[in-house]
């Protein structure tokens, strides 16, 4: 089977509010995709009608061919899943906790399979250790080898480096890397965009809409014209004024930074009009330079095209 999961045309509303508004992709199996977006984007929602805890209202998911709500009982040996508030027993060692959810799973002889996931998180020295005294980049690693433990086929993952230290999420990715060499077909939500560009592809979510799906680096390349980014010695770059010069199509700010797309013009004349004109105003210290487009940059073009451009402020990104 070359497809894993695939949703048409599912919407999902609470109320009035459709978390999820007529969404449609699929993963390949093998593959690591992405779902990206803000708080409120439906990242959590379609993670969990993936796994048959969400009822969609109108469409259709497959999960493996199969029906996760009709089929839910079918697909639990071949899903795992690992929640924003996955829930470890603190007063159980990492052994103890492994072994708990190897028994809800009905897995017996987990033991390899559990000393293999405690040798590739790292945790083999520490397996004696109740939960509660772990720190959070091992409770993260715990909570991983208790979800895989039962050997699913597929990973589903919301937003699981979300309050985990810079040195832990890296150990995580790494450990991703390995599960997914393994062919193991891996679904993750994250608010990082620095994150997603380690996807094989992505699926952009805002307002339960989705934007575009596709490679990162194909997003990237697709957006139009080319971009510059402008700073200054002092403060902000002026916005208002940098918006109203010549084949500047739109700016946005990322901390003490601007970023110009500009259309219509070359990229090296521009920044000279930019640098000479902000010169004239009497600003100090301008740096104009060509700079490549990253996913946040994509993401908030298309927010901007289709909806307020401050609803993008919620989303992060590693400095």
């Amino acid at each position: 089977m070359t497809t894993a999961i695939s949703f048409d045309r599912v919407i999902k509303a609470y109320g009035g509010l459709r978390a999820v508004d007529g969404v449609s992709f699929t993963v390949d199996a093998g593959e690591m995709f992405g779902l990206i977006g803000p708080d409120g984007a439906g990242k959590t929602t379609t993670i969990r009608m993936a796994c048959g805890l969400l009822r969609p209202d109108q469409g259709q998911i497959r999960v493996l061919g199969r029906d996760p709500i009709a089929q839910h009982r079918s697909i639990t040996a071949d899903v795992g899943y690992l929640s924003q508030r996955f829930s470890l027993y603190g007063d159980l060692s990492i052994d103890e906790n492994i072994a708990f959810f190897a028994e809800i799973h009905g897995v017996r002889g987990y033991q390899p399979a559990r000393d293999r996931l405690l040798e590739m998180t790292q945790l083999s020295p520490f397996r004696s250790r109740r939960a509660d005294r772990l720190s959070g980049g091992m409770k993260q690693k715990l909570a991983l080898a208790c979800t895989l433990v039962h050997e699913p086929k597929i990973l589903l993952l919301d937003e699981p480096t979300t309050g985990v230290d810079p040195v832990s999420r890296r150990e995580f990715w790494k450990l991703l890397s390995e599960f997914l060499s393994n062919g193991l077909t891996i679904v993750m939500s994250t608010p990082y965009l620095d994150e997603a560009e380690r996807c094989g592809r992505v699926a952009l979510l805002h307002d339960g809409r989705l934007l575009a799906i596709d490679r990162p680096a194909s997003l990237q390349s697709g957006l139009a014209g080319q971009l510059l980014e402008v700073s200054v010695s002092a403060g902000r770059p002026p916005i208002d004024m940098l918006a109203s010069l010549p084949d500047v199509a739109d700016v946005q700010t990322f901390g003490d930074r601007a970023h110009l797309r500009i259309v219509g013009g070359e990229a090296r004349s521009s920044a000279a009009v930019i640098q000479q004109s902000l010169e004239r105003a009497g600003i100090q210290g301008v740096t104009v330079r060509p700079i490549a487009a990253s996913l946040e940059d994509v993401f908030i073009d298309l927010i901007s095209s289709t909806t307020r451009p401050e609803a993008a402020s919620d989303l992060t990104r590693d400095s």
